[in-house]
């Protein structure tokens, strides 16, 4: 290949942020690297997205033991994708949860992604001798599941296809807070590698519907407010779109996927470029929107073989 994936050079360890965004409610953060979200009630803790290894895991604990001693019962799982889930045994939880979709997606494309999330991010899978194997949801649902720690009600909730097709959010109604997952980012690019152009904006205004008064995003910073949580669901709209339209344009008229790859980084460079991980998604950003755009309503499974494939057709 001419050059690397932008993440492989990626190497700088990143500043961790762990912020209060409501009551018992705290989003961990490490500047556009994944989020997870904590939810603290009365009697036990649930987790929202488990991180890439339990090496990274255990940062999450060790933030979690600052503020209670409270046993970790649920990890909930937004959606499939290895850096989310692959370090869910370090939190002991007694179940495991996630939409139906999203385990039917483990099952047929799980370790696949793993084996090329591997190679594309290093950094995120340092001290992945320790992970034990896939992550299997203990429990699953279809549309909603409600779970009550002690009297603090958590509503579980597939609002659409945005991200992948089996996205779930966590929403907290006594503080008003959701836990959106990567349906949501901030100053962070979207991967569209598995995602839903056509739905995402709708799966977007479901979360509107709830005007939640802050939002942990899957990347980026916490949303605290009403004019931080409506900018981020504004630019992640944004960014879906116009990723998405040049690229459908060039598959519309029959142009191959380097005009594709052309025509998105001529209309996003400029608004999108300065995001955290806006290079290491790209590539795979245009091709499933060129794949949609041809008709593909299933993403095609990503794989270590199909990425170098995907990237030399991209060169030159």
């Amino acid at each position: 290949m001419a050059k690397e994936f932008a993440s492989r050079g990626d190497m700088t360890d990143k500043k961790i942020t762990f912020s209060e965004i409501g009551r018992d409610l705290w989003a961990f953060t490490a500047e556009g690297d994944p989020n997870t979200g904590v939810i603290i009630g009365d009697d036990s803790v649930m987790i929202v997205d488990a991180q890439a290894t339990p090496r990274l895991a255990a940062m999450v604990v060790e933030k979690i033991r600052g503020v209670t001693d409270k046993p970790i019962k649920y990890v909930v799982l937004s959606h499939y994708h290895a850096v989310r889930v692959l370090g869910a045994s370090a939190y002991g939880a007694q179940e495991v949860i996630a939409s139906e979709k999203c385990r039917a997606m483990v099952a047929e494309r799980g370790q696949e992604d793993w084996d090329s999330e591997f190679e594309r991010f290093p950094r995120l899978f340092q001290g992945h001798e320790s992970i034990p194997g896939l992550t299997w949801p203990t429990m699953t649902f279809t549309n909603r599941m409600t779970v009550y720690l002690g009297k603090r009600r958590v509503d579980l909730m597939h609002l659409g296809r945005a991200h992948t097709a089996g996205d779930i959010v966590a929403w907290v109604p006594d503080e008003g807070v959701m836990f959106t997952g990567d349906i949501v980012e901030y100053h962070s690019a979207c991967y569209c590698g598995d995602g839903h152009f056509g739905d995402w904006s709708n799966t977007l205004d479901a979360i509107s519907v709830y005007q939640p008064k802050a939002i942990a995003p899957g990347r980026g910073d916490a949303l605290v407010g009403d004019d931080m949580v409506n900018a981020a669901i504004e630019s992640t709209r944004d960014f879906v779109q116009s990723t998405y339209r040049p690229a459908a344009a060039v598959a519309a008229r029959g142009g191959t996927l380097k005009e594709a790859w052309d025509a998105v980084r001529a209309d996003c460079d400029a608004k999108f470029g300065d995001y955290a991980i806006y290079e290491h998604c790209l590539p795979f950003n245009v091709a499933r929107a060129y794949d949609e755009a041809l008709g593909m309503d299933t993403p095609r499974i990503w794989t270590a073989e199909r990425d170098t494939q995907m990237w030399q057709s991209l060169q030159g």
